[in-house]
């Protein structure tokens, strides 16, 4: 083996073993926190009391968090232009800003934007309305994406299934290029993706950035969808249109479970980029960076009083 590859190949095992422990610590830690609660929060947490958990929070806001930081990344790093960025987030709000009365799954037909969205929010009983009274199950709205994409990052099944079943197009795309498979592995729905795999989906399908859903995965962090990807038979070196693969994705955003488990099938650590770089590069890179970034630390000095006399 190339000492260079060698080399990375050994960083990414110390990162690994690394990450490895902090979940463990991560875990014995939550576990001690838990213990430490009083019996009556225990109780109020088993009978779902309205009093919120601050647990639940704190996780809550870190997955918000971790969320945001991988978008951000993806953006930066992939050159999305601002318009996309902006259609993005223009389709989240629309997504989330009308919640469907209850009332509403029991009325006849339905409206094209009211049919999307509940395929986001999981109200599978307008779904079919809409369906049963002759509405297209490929209607989309400006960009041209649907009620199956949406369901698919949401990762309603059922929703999904339904679509699927009264013949929507699994492979359509959007404005963007992206087909359902791309979304469901942006949100990490692992059995919407095998159910879309099942109808069809095209595993290497490329959007508009020639990112194929193993890079959406890759990016998003989403392991156990990469390795489902990969048992597929995926196209694990394919390039995107700034010629990184999914090991260099996985490599800049210290992914690394995800970099050890494409190089053990087969993924090129000297795939080269259109900069020229491969993903052992970016492993180097990474440590002389961080040795670098150490070196440049000067010890802190701390003044006594008699220095201040």
């Amino acid at each position: 083996m190339d000492h260079d590859v060698q080399r990375a190949t050994n960083l990414v095992e110390k990162k690994v073993e690394q990450e490895e422990k902090n979940e463990k610590v991560r875990g014995q830690l939550w576990k001690q926190g838990l213990m430490k609660m009083d019996t009556q929060e225990l109780k109020n947490e088993k009978m779902n009391v309205s009093k919120p958990n601050e647990i639940t929070k704190i996780q809550a806001q870190e997955r918000v968090r971790k969320t945001s930081s991988d978008l951000r990344r993806e953006i930066i790093t992939y050159g999305v232009t601002e318009i996309i960025k902006a259609h993005y987030v223009q389709y989240k709000l629309f997504c989330l800003s009308v919640i469907i009365p209850v009332e509403w799954e029991q009325m006849g037909p339905v409206e094209v934007s009211v049919f999307l969205q509940a395929a986001v929010q999981g109200k599978i009983k307008v779904v079919e309305n809409f369906l049963e009274n002759g509405g297209n199950p490929d209607s989309c709205d400006e960009f041209r994406r649907t009620a199956l994409h949406r369901a698919s990052l949401e990762g309603h099944y059922d929703i999904v299934q339904k679509l699927l079943d009264q013949g929507a197009d699994v492979n359509f795309r959007d404005r963007l290029d992206c087909s359902a498979l791309h979304w469901a592995c942006r949100g990490g729905r692992l059995e919407v993706v095998k159910i879309l795999q099942s109808r069809g989906a095209d595993l290497n399908v490329k959007d508009k950035l020639m990112s194929t859903p193993l890079h959406v995965a890759t990016r998003t962090g989403h392991y156990h969808v990469v390795e489902h990807l990969i048992s597929s038979g995926i196209k694990i070196n394919s390039k995107d249109r700034e010629g990184d693969t999914a090991l260099h994705d996985a490599v800049r955003l210290n992914r690394y479970r995800i970099v050890k488990m494409l190089t053990l099938h087969g993924a090129d650590m000297k795939a080269r980029n259109i900069e020229g770089k491969t993903p052992t590069d970016l492993v180097l890179q990474w440590q002389f960076d961080t040795k670098d970034a150490l070196e440049r630390l000067e010890p802190r000095t701390y003044c006594t009083q008699e220095d201040k006399a």
